[in-house]
């Protein structure tokens, strides 16, 4: 058969996590760091990408300064050098002009790679421009058609024999530097993500280590509760090396309330037993008088019911305990060799099957009641054949059938038989108490009973019983 794997369970993850808080907070504080890195480094590139280009406009202008000359009156120009400032639109540009009066430039001089278009002046106005002083900013190029953006260097200058300032502006195309700082920008981006992927991969895998102590003691108190140990361990880190020693010391304590309650009951049966003895011997020396006959009987009624209590509270106390694990398959081929010794003039014979790793969660003389009196009512009722079968039933309990090809038993009368005393067949042996204490001592173990028609047309019982894990 296959094992189904456990349903998704949309309520866990609602429910606070220790982990996912952790696993979480690292990682915003991550990325935001990682973020800001980015950032930080992408305004750095660009910062002194930028400030190379600036210092490439301030020694064109010392050129450009340096070779200026006026004659005439008329500011000329020097015949430089570089080759680019000579043809149209080649993104190296340079400008000589001066004030309009009305906050323009009048060209004096332009660049041939201006061809039909001017640099324009700062957005703050030419009043920034006082002599010495360096504008840098960034506007449009006068290539309009590739919408170019240009770096531009303004500087006021005086000239002897002019009798105006002299303003130097000189330009360089910005896009390759725009280029290469978003290409930066994707690959520090990139770069860091990877670097991000990895950190919440090791915020991970160090919340996992970090807490693995937690989960070990998880699954010990899982332990303790299956029946697999009956303390948790001791080698914890000092976090948990108190909380662990207050499990045990719970742990102790239940056991020791556990045992108290069994004495109780026990002293309370044993002081019962004895004044009811003593009634029900001097009844039985007065047959004749009617009174000692009710007496009798009532007081063998009260020592069922001593009996009875008894062992529901002793099965309680011991479904509470820790540490109490039964192995199905022996205690199976114990009964069924003894039952068909006992029922071997009758030729019955008991076909029984279970897993290896079944475990009964429980003490095996409470085992052997149980299933014990399930086979025997069995082979009393059967005609020759009597069939047990022992499967899980879901996580944490197991199933115990027991079928016989007996005459059966109709549905209105199998609630009955589970009530204390009662017998259907009086002819039959035995005191009615069988299947009412099955029922009993499964009830004590969280467990249950319940009847059917088995495939042989006998009675079919379903015990469903605490399993512990193999």
């Amino acid at each position: 058969m296959r094992k189904r794997g456990a349903p998704f369970d949309l309520k866990a993850l609602r429910r606070p996590s220790l982990v996912r808080s952790l696993i979480w907070m690292a990682t915003v504080l991550g990325l935001i760091a990682l973020v800001t890195a980015a950032g930080g480094m992408t305004w750095f590139f660009q910062h002194s990408a930028l400030s190379r280009v600036d210092a490439t406009l301030n020694e064109k202008f010392d050129d450009l300064y340096a070779g200026t000359s006026v004659e005439q009156g008329e500011v000329i120009a020097p015949a430089l050098t570089d080759q680019a400032a000579l043809r149209a639109y080649s993104g190296h540009y340079w400008e000589l002009a001066e004030a309009d009066g009305q906050g323009g430039l009048h060209v004096l001089v332009p660049s041939r790679s201006l061809f039909d278009g001017e640099i324009k002046p700062p957005p703050g106005g030419l009043a920034q421009l006082k002599p010495g002083a360096r504008v840098y900013y960034d506007s449009e190029g006068p290539n309009r058609p590739t919408k170019e953006r240009i770096r531009v260097l303004a500087r006021a200058a005086l000239l002897p024999g002019y009798p105006r300032p002299v303003i130097f502006l000189t330009a360089e195309d910005r896009s390759a530097l725009d280029h290469d700082s978003q290409r930066f920008a994707e690959l520090a981006l990139a770069a860091l993500a990877l670097v991000g992927l990895a950190l919440i991969g090791g915020v991970i895998l160090q919340v996992r280590v970090a807490l693995r102590p937690l989960f070990r003691l998880q699954k010990q108190v899982a332990d303790v509760r299956k029946g697999k140990a009956d303390r948790v361990g001791a080698d914890y880190p000092v976090e948990l090396t108190p909380l662990a020693a207050e499990l045990n010391a719970l742990l102790d304590h239940n056991q020791e309330v556990v045992e108290r309650q069994r004495t109780h009951v026990g002293n309370l049966a044993h002081a019962l037993k004895t004044p009811l003895s003593v009634m029900q011997t001097e009844a039985e020396q007065r047959p004749d008088d009617p009174l000692a006959e009710v007496v009798a009987r009532q007081a063998l009624i009260m020592r069922e019911q001593v009996d009875h209590h008894l062992r529901r509270a002793r099965a309680a106390a011991r479904a509470q305990g820790s540490g109490e694990r039964t192995e199905l398959a022996p205690v199976l081929d114990e009964l069924s060799r003894t039952l068909e010794r006992i029922f071997g003039d009758r030729g019955v014979t008991i076909d029984w099957d279970a897993e290896d790793d079944l475990v009964f969660r429980g003490e095996r003389q409470d085992l052997l009641e149980l299933i014990g009196n399930v086979m025997e009512n069995a082979c009393k009722w059967c005609r020759r054949r009597v069939r047990v079968e022992a499967v899980p039933d879901g996580p944490g309990f197991l199933k115990l059938s027991v079928e016989d090809d007996g005459p059966g038993l109709p549905e209105d009368q199998r609630e009955a038989v589970l009530r204390r005393g009662a017998r259907l067949d009086e002819s039959a042996p035995g005191s009615g108490l069988g299947l009412s204490i099955v029922e009993e001592l499964a009830k004590a173990y969280g467990g249950s009973v319940s009847l059917g028609q088995a495939a042989w047309g006998g009675l079919k019982v379903e015990l469903r019983l605490p399993q512990a894990e193999a």
